[in-house]
């Protein structure tokens, strides 16, 4: 396929390259966000595309600076998490990374959306260019590396 950049300036457009993201994932998605306010996680659709998308044996990383908002937004997520921990990581960010305010979604090292700013919805995607994720799949590898266990599923739901 070739090379696709869709910039976009709107929440709406914000979630609508975020689902088109999460539909062309097979393997793997890494999503930062400070609290993944904008990013619907808990919606009906966005939770069918997650749950085909790990049904499909995906893996989901996530990493916040609070999970807070998915605790008390997101029970949809919460359920997903429950019933495929073993294919879904979520962590928190250290103090030290509390600055960073960007947000990105990579899926399978080859579609990238971001927002540049994490309290604005202008940003772009980019889908089939493993060239354009590298930058921002290093910077994800970065914060994954100092960053700590989050939201854990347990016998309790979580």
């Amino acid at each position: 396929m070739e090379k696709q950049v869709v910039p976009f300036a709107s929440r709406l457009e914000f979630e609508q390259q975020l689902k088109l993201c999460f539909s062309r994932a097979e393997l793997r998605l890494r999503m930062f966000d400070p609290d993944f306010a904008l990013w619907g996680l808990g919606t009906l659709e966005n939770d069918a595309s997650l749950r085909r998308f790990l049904l499909g044996h995906g893996r989901i990383e996530l990493v916040a600076h609070s999970n807070a908002l998915l605790e008390r937004q997101c029970p949809r997520l919460l359920r997903l998490l429950t019933q495929f921990s073993h294919r879904i990581e979520c962590r928190v960010t250290d103090k030290n990374l509390r600055h960073l305010s960007d947000s990105f979604c990579i899926a399978d090292d080859r579609h990238l959306v971001r927002r540049f700013h994490s309290e604005h919805t202008r940003g772009e995607a980019v889908f089939d260019s493993p060239p354009d994720t590298e930058l921002c799949a290093e910077r994800f590898a970065a914060i994954w590396a100092e960053s700590m266990p989050g939201l854990h599923a347990s016998t309790t739901g979580l």
